[in-house]
């Protein structure tokens, strides 16, 4: 056990920047960076998914995703709900938009008949037999 340790605490292990062919550029680095967020902030598939440890550990996110759909379907319910009661609003305007629509067919039927006894009664309208000689 002892000739473990000692070989741990041997100062002979290169390190890399002792090694002149190693070499590390900032590119890589800045490549792996996601523009201006540290790693911190990077989703983690240890954290699943979350940018920090934690309460947002995979059961909480169970749970997390639980009372998301929850909240989402009863969203959706309210949704349908409004949009049902939208298309009985509609439903009936076209209703009365059909009524209005009869009606007003009827009084111009009503007004066209009288227009046209109007014209057959005046002498305007009448045509003439007149021959000039």
């Amino acid at each position: 056990m002892s000739s473990i340790i000692q070989k741990c605490n041997d100062d002979n292990i290169p390190l890399a920047d002792d090694d002149p062919q190693v070499i590390i550029t900032d590119d890589m680095d800045n490549n792996r960076m996601d523009h201006g967020r540290s790693m911190d902030s990077l989703p983690s598939s240890y954290t699943g998914g979350s940018s920090s440890p934690g309460l947002n550990g995979p059961a909480s996110y169970e749970a997390d995703s639980g009372i998301d759909e929850q909240e989402e379907k009863a969203r959706l319910i309210s949704q349908v709900l409004e949009l049902q009661n939208t298309l009985d609003d509609l439903s009936q305007r076209v209703d009365s938009v059909k009524e209005e629509n009869l009606k007003l067919r009827s009084e111009n039927q009503v007004l066209g008949q009288y227009i046209e006894n109007l014209m057959s009664a005046s002498s305007v309208f009448q045509s003439t037999n007149v021959h000039k000689k």
